[in-house]
C-alpha cells in the first residue's frame, strides 16, 4: 500500500479533533471505515501514531514527527493544483516573441504586446528583433514561440501563419527633394533615383515587393546604399543618398530631413503575419494569438 492524500487528511483531522467520531464526521465518512484508514496509515508508516485513552486520542512521539512532516501537505497540493490550472490557462510561464524591424512600427504589433502584458502580467515575455530568415528558423528550432514577419518568405510554408494587416507602401524622400512638395507621386518618376533598400537576405519580401512594383512602373530600380535595418533605410534617406519605399506604418518615424509621400495608382503592399509552429499547443501562445485577433477584429 501507498500513503495517499486521504490518509494524510484523516490523520490531520484526528490530530486536531482528538476524537475518532468527531474526526470521522469532519471527514465525511463513518467512524468504522475512518478507524480502518488510520490503522492502515499506521501500518504503512510502521509506527503507532495515536495513543488511545478514555479521555481522548493523542499523538505519540512518532505521530508528532509525522505531523511536523505532513501538516502543510494539503495546502501545498492545493497550491500546486492552482499553479497547474494557471499554467494550463497560460497565465504563467514564458513567451519568446520575434519580430522584423519593420513590424515593430506596426500599431497592431505594439497593441498586441501591450494588451498581452496587461492581461498576463506573470508571463515572462521576451522580445527580439531579427531578420526574416532567422525568425523562420527560430520558430522551427524553438528559439521563438511566435514571430511577426512578412508572409511568403522561403521556409515560411512550414509554419502556421495568420495574416494581420495589409498596408500600402509609401515613398520616403529627402525633405529637399524636388518631388517633396507633391503630396502624391507616381512611382515611375523615381526611375532615375538610387534606391536605399534592405539586403534581400534581411528583408526578402519587402525587397521583392519593391522590385516588382518598380518593374510594373516600367523601370528597374537603381540600387544605391544597402541598409541593415528598416530604420537605417530612413536615416540614410535623410542624408540625401537616395529614396526608398517603406510600409505606411513607418510614417510614425519623426526623422528630420525626410518626407513620406503617397504613391499614385496601385501601390505595392506590405503584408504582416503572425507565425508559429504547426500544431503548437502552448496556452501562452494561444493567448498571444487571441490578443492578435482582438486587435484586428475587436
Amino acid at each position: 500500500m501507498m500513503i495517499e492524500l486521504r490518509h494524510v487528511n484523516y490523520f490531520l483531522a484526528l490530530a486536531e479533533e482528538k476524537h475518532f467520531t468527531r474526526a470521522a464526521e469532519r471527514s465525511g465518512i463513518q467512524q468504522p471505515p475512518f478507524s480502518r484508514q488510520i490503522r492502515d496509515l499506521e501500518e504503512m508508516v510502521g509506527a503507532r501514531l495515536f495513543s488511545r485513552a478514555p479521555n481522548g486520542t493523542f499523538l505519540t512521539e512518532a505521530g508528532l514527527a509525522f505531523l511536523a512532516a505532513v501538516q502543510n501537505v494539503p495546502g501545498q497540493i492545493q497550491r500546486a493544483a492552482r499553479d497547474a490550472q494557471r499554467a494550463a490557462r497560460g497565465e504563467v510561464g514564458s513567451l519568446r516573441v520575434g519580430y522584423t524591424g519593420s513590424a515593430a512600427f506596426n500599431p497592431v504589433v505594439a497593441a498586441t504586446i501591450r494588451s498581452f502584458r496587461r492581461t498576463y502580467p506573470e508571463v515572462d515575455l521576451s522580445l527580439e528583433e531579427a531578420n526574416t530568415p532567422r525568425l523562420i528558423e527560430g520558430v522551427k528550432d524553438g528559439s521563438y514561440d511566435v514571430v511577426f514577419l512578412r508572409p511568403g518568405a522561403s521556409g515560411s510554408a512550414d509554419l502556421q501563419e495568420r495574416l494581420l494587416v495589409s498596408e500600402a507602401m509609401v515613398a520616403v524622400l529627402p525633405a529637399d527633394h524636388p518631388l517633396s512638395k507633391s503630396e502624391t507621386i507616381k512611382l515611375a518618376v523615381l526611375k532615375e533615383e538610387p534606391f536605399i533598400l534592405l539586403p534581400p537576405a534581411a528583408g526578402p519580401i519587402l525587397h521583392d515587393e519593391i522590385y516588382a512594383a518598380c518593374r510594373s512602373a516600367g523601370f528597374e530600380p537603381s540600387l544605391g546604399q544597402m541598409a541593415p535595418q528598416i530604420g537605417s533605410v530612413i536615416n540614410l534617406v535623410a542624408t540625401g543618398l537616395g529614396v526608398s519605399l517603406v510600409p505606411e506604418c513607418m510614417r510614425c518615424m519623426q526623422v528630420p530631413g525626410i518626407v513620406f509621400r503617397t504613391l499614385a495608382g496601385k501601390s505595392p503592399i506590405a503584408r504582416l503575419a503572425v507565425s508559429l509552429r504547426r500544431g503548437e499547443s502552448a496556452a501562452t501562445v494561444r493567448n498571444f494569438i487571441q490578443e492578435c485577433k482582438r486587435q484586428i477584429d475587436p
